[in-house]
């Protein structure tokens, strides 16, 4: 099938922590035969921190961010069979919606992809004339980074049609074990950006530990962090491109998840960092969210953590061997059961399946 995608940016993981997420699901889509077009505004500063080239299974389109660019990518959308608006471009993201519903052809499979589902939830709760409201009707399939059950009852109770979540997983030829790098030495590393609806938590669990654990260093990735006060044990690393995620969470002693507000209260929206640092063989500490049995087994593969407290509680006793255990069971399971490849497969057949109701219809 052809299917044009338009999403915040499949070269750049530049304020852009979806990237990885693109390109792990849709690459295993033209590895079945798909022909993918996607579509990305030239915005944010993102095409100045390209991760990687335009892939080579994939036609990547990179317009001006401006109505006349706007104009020029939609009128391609009455070609494919699929056509896809993701959630969080960050430019027209409404119109964009709004026209990828009036410019698929008849028959074409629409889809609105939700990459922050208890986000937009949220907003649609707040807001009667919120877009992806206004479009469910029109819509044929939405499809969701994570939330299980409760983010899909919501779509439902607003007019979806169908709802599926996608979740996040590892491409193991992108995210895998490697040697250590001194640049990324630590007891605990985290790695996101600062945004306004995670701040709080990484105060909670990162920033309060490393106050208690004057000792022990402390490394956190990320955009925006150059601002923010915080103890003299922890150091900024700033940006950190995907091509070093292996070095980065290989590295420390262990590496920690801080959930977004949204995410954690929703659950079962495991962030693709987890499965990259699992990918990389790290030892993981993750806040506490509903759901995280089903990806990986608390105490075995995974230390999970409810607050601050314990976080430094689970630092104090990690030992070497207890974290290498730690990360090898991780990288077992996530190799078994939560790759790219199974995830393309799971759309697939959901793409194909529908195109096959269509046809008998």
């Amino acid at each position: 099938m052809r299917i044009a995608f338009y999403g915040s940016s499949l070269v750049s993981s530049y304020w852009n922590g979806a990237a990885t997420y693109y390109r792990g699901i849709l690459s295993e889509l033209a590895r079945r035969g798909h022909a993918i077009t996607f579509y990305e505004p030239d915005a944010f500063d993102r095409q100045a921190h390209r991760d990687i080239d335009a892939p080579d299974w994939c036609r990547s389109v990179v317009y001006p961010a401006t109505a006349e660019g706007l104009v020029s990518v939609l009128a391609e959308a009455g070609a494919a069979d699929v056509v896809v608006k993701a959630s969080g471009v960050g430019v027209f993201d409404r119109e964009l919606l709004e026209g990828i519903v009036a410019r698929a052809r008849p028959g074409a499979t629409k889809i609105f992809w939700d990459v922050d589902a208890a986000a937009t939830l949220d907003e649609m709760r707040a807001d009667p004339g919120h877009p992806v409201r206004a479009a469910l009707p029109d819509l044929d399939l939405v499809l969701t980074y994570g939330g299980g059950a409760p983010v899909i009852d919501a779509y439902r109770g607003f007019g979806a049609a169908e709802c599926v979540p996608v979740y996040n997983a590892l491409d193991p030829a992108t995210h895998f074990p490697v040697p250590p790098d001194a640049r990324f030495a630590a007891d605990l590393a985290f790695l996101g950006n600062r945004l306004p609806d995670r701040e709080a938590r990484v105060e909670a669990f990162f920033l309060t530990p490393a106050a208690a654990l004057p000792a022990r260093r402390f490394l956190i990735g990320g955009n925006g962090w150059e601002t923010k006060a915080m103890p003299a044990n922890v150091r900024h690393r700033g940006h950190v491109y995907t091509a070093e995620h292996n070095a980065f969470n290989a590295t420390p002693l262990a590496v920690l998840n801080v959930a977004r507000d949204s995410m954690a209260n929703v659950g079962f929206s495991p962030a693709t960092r987890v499965f990259e640092a699992a990918g990389a063989a790290a030892c993981l500490i993750t806040d506490a969210w509903e759901g995280i049995e089903l990806f990986l087994t608390p105490d075995e593969e995974v230390l999970v953590a409810r607050d601050g407290q314990d976080v430094a509680d689970h630092l104090a006793a990690l030992t070497p061997e207890r974290a290498k255990a730690i990360g090898q069971a991780a990288l077992a399971r996530v190799l078994r059961e939560h790759t790219y490849a199974l995830r393309g497969e799971q759309v697939d057949t959901l793409l194909r399946a529908r195109a096959e109701r269509r046809q008998a219809a």
